[in-house]
């Protein structure tokens, strides 16, 4: 897609493409004199560029075939010429120039930036070589052209590179003379024979991408991935970056660099991955397409050389310069170092090198080299415009670097360059092509009795466009008549130049433009953070490989090198990752608690702690009493813990048990701990109201109860009273008739009232219990006694 927008602000207006007209000529085939260009009035004069003398046409060159000829081959040129000015061309030409051979990389490098003809270094087209006539050429209008000549008559004296120049000779409507007006240059690679002393040559074919995984996880017993976003997908499938890389590479002499974090990225789509939508994770839906990408790569890289970079690509630069100082940084770089290999042998089943590591561009320092080093490589890529050589000529890649324990493979500034920017257009890829080629041959010929060893490492994740000019340029040397290709780990081991630089550049010499572009030192702090936090929490866990390995992935990922430019992304995916820990770490909590009341000298004061997580957790809960003369805990101290293990997704109840001495108020204070002391997420604070009974209304109590004991004593004497002298009058009256003696004491002794119900005696007792009362309890909580 970014591609394609390229194309469209490139290109012209839509008013001039709805007006351009194109015109395919064959070589020596003249116009038709009929042919009539539009109207200049339709032709919107703002379309048209400002440009006169030599830049009045742009030339385009498409094609150039073959890249580098021989003897017997046809070369042949497509392109196009576009008329930018506001005048109309007429009786124009297009034609061939070919310069004589050049003597020095410098001079290919001066010829490449160069626009406009130049008389005093331009050469004279070729003599009797075939020419394309344009009649007419309207403002803003194009035409095709393409030329066909033998090698034979270019004039290509002996092996080396040529300048080959295509122009437009021709008139304009209010200069009636002939002129060149405009021209476009690229290079003629000649080398007949093979060389004796081939350079060998090392391409390095990377396969890096963004960090696409984030930290969480479903919760299954797999542990299935959760991705942020299902990008990585479009690169996988056919025709995207990485499927064309792969399709590409295969093919290619080249030695594959690869980032692990990639690799168990797809092998994690093709098992099963989900991916965040919104608040929500949905089924990923691209695992054939992940599955089908592993495959083959996976068939591209047996018997070739592998180089692992440390998991997810960690910024070597950031780190040096932005991260070493902060604690726990460099741990980070050795993890995922460790990582890397067992990652590729896994997926990949291929046996990787991990000793190589490769600095953003290839610049170093001091600081770069001794991070690079410090997780156990002992290889470093680095580039010839960081580590530069005072040479007329272009020495071997590998050197010993400072002290000599680091062996430097300095890759080649302009071959490694050679495809950056937009490869979209054609003429801008046969360019680069033809330069490329034109630089390796150079590079042959400065030196021909010796053999040297020349690394290219490209940029890190080339576009399709770009990959297919590297593929093109790469089957350029296929034919091997001036160089070779070996792996890196053979150009690393590769007998160094003698005067070839050794020294470790400077820190003033670093780039700033490259500096502007590291992570910064707060996302160290972040990641320390992270990991701070990490660390408190996986001891509390059954299980910590569960939350250690995404997360740790995680962080590495939070270093990786693609981040650069990525400022704002960058710091959403830490934040993220901070956010679902913590997320993560309050699951498991204490559960509020309001005020209590205590009543009497003893009880036991429940804590609940829930754990929302999945697996068990184990901790120690710790109450503390702001007043252990009022309220005391476990004992008699003002602070008790106990050992908890909660289950997953479940709460437990924790009691302690308190004494009271005084009444009022005790502030409480509940805080989890780990097993080694350190406090586990937020405390918890209640209060407990004591109200205990004193000696003064127990003795109050007691007399009460012994008032009740004696009025039942004295009761239950009347009463026994009573019932004899009842017995002495029944013995005292025998002639009274038995009927009479039973009712005449009853009547007297049961009056009724009006009612008919018999009064109540003041000597009854009291009931023991009142009746239950209806009203709702108190709202402080219950507490055990």
């Amino acid at each position: 897609m970014a591609e394609a927008a390229d194309i469209q602000g490139t290109g012209p207006s839509p008013a001039r493409r709805w007006l351009r007209r194109t015109i395919t000529i064959a070589v020596g085939a003249p116009l038709l004199a009929g042919l009539l260009q539009a109207p200049a009035a339709t032709s919107p004069a703002s379309a048209a560029e400002e440009a006169t003398g030599s830049k009045t046409v742009d030339v385009s060159l498409d094609t150039l075939a073959p890249s580098a000829p021989v003897e017997g081959d046809t070369v042949t040129v497509t392109g196009t010429v576009t008329n930018r000015s506001k005048k109309t061309v007429t009786d124009a030409t297009v034609d061939l120039r070919v310069g004589p051979r050049m003597t020095s990389r410098s001079e290919i490098e001066q010829v490449t930036g160069r626009t406009g003809y130049r008389r005093d270094s331009d050469p004279d087209p070729v003599e009797d070589a075939p020419t394309v006539a344009i009649p007419r050429l309207g403002a803003g209008l194009s035409a095709d052209f393409s030329l066909s000549v033998p090698v034979s008559e270019l004039g290509l004296d002996e092996a080396g590179v040529y300048q080959l120049g295509v122009s437009l000779t021709g008139q304009t409507s209010d200069q009636r003379y002939d002129r060149v007006l405009g021209i476009e240059r690229t290079f003629v690679p000649y080398q007949p024979e093979a060389a004796e002393k081939k350079t060998q040559l090392t391409y390095l074919w990377p396969l890096i991408s963004s960090a696409h995984v984030s930290a969480e996880t479903a919760t299954d017993d797999q542990q299935t991935p959760v991705f942020e976003d299902d990008a990585l997908a479009t690169e996988l499938k056919p025709g995207g970056r990485l499927d064309q890389l792969v399709s590409l590479g295969k093919d290619l002499p080249v030695t594959w660099v690869l980032d692990p974090d990639l690799l168990a990225s797809v092998d994690s789509m093709a098992n099963g991955y989900r991916v965040k939508d919104g608040a929500l994770h949905v089924p990923g839906k691209n695992q054939a397409v992940a599955e089908r990408w592993l495959n083959e790569l996976e068939k591209a890289v047996q018997g070739r050389k592998v180089v692992a970079l440390p998991f997810a690509d960690p910024d070597l630069a950031s780190l040096a310069h932005r991260g070493k100082d902060v604690p726990g940084s460099l741990g980070h770089l050795q993890s995922a170092t460790a990582l890397a290999r067992g990652t590729v042998e896994t997926i990949l089943h291929v046996q990787p090198s991990t000793d190589f590591a490769w600095p953003a561009d290839g610049a170093v320092d001091p600081s770069i080299v001794a991070v690079a080093t410090s997780a156990g490589a002992d290889k470093v890529i680095a580039r010839s415009d960081s580590v530069r050589d005072d040479l007329s000529y272009t020495p071997t890649a590998a050197r010993p670097l400072g002290s000599g324990s680091t062996t430097a493979v300095v890759s080649d500034a302009l071959l490694s360059t050679a495809f950056e920017g937009d490869m979209v257009r054609a003429e801008k890829s046969t360019l680069a092509v033809q330069e490329f080629l034109a630089q390796s041959l150079a590079i042959t010929l400065e030196q021909p009795e010796k053999r040297r060893s020349i690394v290219v490492a490209p940029q890190r994740v080339p576009t399709v466009s770009q990959a297919q000019a590297m593929a093109t340029a790469l089957h350029g040397l296929s034919a091997r008549r001036w160089s070779e290709p070996v792996d890196l780990l053979a150009a690393a081991a590769a007998k160094p130049d003698p005067d070839a630089s050794t020294a470790v550049p400077g820190s003033s010499r670093y780039p700033k433009k490259l500096r502007d572009r590291e992570l910064p030192v707060q996302a160290f702090r972040d990641m320390k953070t992270t990991r701070d936090e990490l660390n408190d929490f996986k001891v509390v866990l059954t299980l910590p490989y569960r939350v250690v390995t995404p997360f740790g992935n995680a962080i590495n990922r939070e270093m990786s090198t693609s981040w650069r430019g990525q400022a704002r992304s960058a710091a959403i995916y830490r934040s993220n990752v901070l956010d679902y820990l913590q997320t993560l770490t309050k699951g498991v909590q204490l559960v509020d608690k309001s005020d209590l009341t205590l009543s009497g000298r003893s009880a036991t004061i429940p804590v609940t702690v829930q754990n929302q997580l999945l697996q068990d957790v184990h901790l120690v809960l710790r109450l503390t009493s702001a007043n252990k003369n009022r309220l005391k805990l476990d004992g008699g101290d003002r602070l008790a813990e106990l050992p908890v293990k909660i289950n997953g997704g479940h709460s437990q109840s924790v009691k302690f048990p308190v004494s009271a001495n005084v009444n009022g108020q005790v502030a409480m204070t509940a805080q989890l701990y780990t097993d080694d002391g350190t406090p586990y997420g937020q405390p918890m604070t209640f209060n407990v109201k004591v109200s205990e009974i004193t000696a003064t209304v127990m003795l109050v109590i007691a007399g009460g109860v012994l008032l009740l004991v004696l009025a039942g004593v004295r009761m239950y004497s009347q009463r026994k009273r009573l019932a004899a002298r009842i017995a002495e009058a029944e013995e005292a009256e025998p002639d009274m008739e038995p009927e009479e003696a039973r009712t005449e004491p009853e009547t007297e002794a049961r009056p009724t009232d009006a009612a008919g119900e018999e009064p109540e005696q003041p000597s009854d007792p009291t009931p023991d219990t009142g009746p239950e009362s209806a009203d709702p309890s108190g709202t402080g909580e219950k507490v055990d006694r």
